[in-house]
């Protein structure tokens, strides 16, 4: 038996304040797409924005339905946009903004799993890494230059290959 040890590697920003402007003017688009988000059951708000190398910018937000799990994340919704849109295109930079109604969020929210597993699925597609920013309402704003870092053990088409 042996143990291996998995590490990743964020940036951490103090404030959206910090980020380039390119990545601000993203975060300030996907924080106006989380306001319109419909979450009428989990009452938590997602935003996301998609920046693709020709320059265009994709949005989404999370869109519930009583009957779980009919609804989408935020992620999901621009990524699948993107690859409708554009399906050429590679995505650049994904920035995330969640907010809930019933609080205020001041630590970063990652994708959940099946994001993070989306997600990956573009960056291999790509066959180059997806820049990946995640706040909350206030407070630090975490900057993944690369999915593995957020799903270090990824499930990819190369194992679904016979050896």
């Amino acid at each position: 038996m042996k143990k291996i040890s998995i590490t990743s590697q964020f940036t951490v920003y103090d404030s959206l304040e910090e980020l380039p402007i390119e990545t601000l003017n993203l975060f300030e688009q996907a924080i106006a797409t989380r306001k319109k988000a419909y979450a009428p059951y989990s009452k938590f708000r997602v935003g996301a924005a998609i920046l693709l190398d020709n320059g265009k910018i994709i949005l989404g937000s999370n869109q519930e339905n009583a009957a779980y799990p009919s609804g989408l994340c935020a992620e999901r919704v621009a990524i699948f946009q993107a690859s409708t849109l554009y399906p050429e295109a590679k995505i650049l930079k994904l920035v995330i903004s969640a907010a809930s109604d019933t609080h205020t969020t001041t630590s970063p929210i990652p994708p959940c799993g099946a994001c993070r597993q989306s997600i990956a699925e573009y960056e291999i597609k790509q066959k180059s890494p997806i820049q990946i920013f995640f706040a909350g309402e206030t407070g630090e704003v975490y900057k993944s230059d690369t999915i593995k870092n957020l799903l270090p053990l990824l499930f990819n088409k190369n194992l679904l290959e016979k050896d």
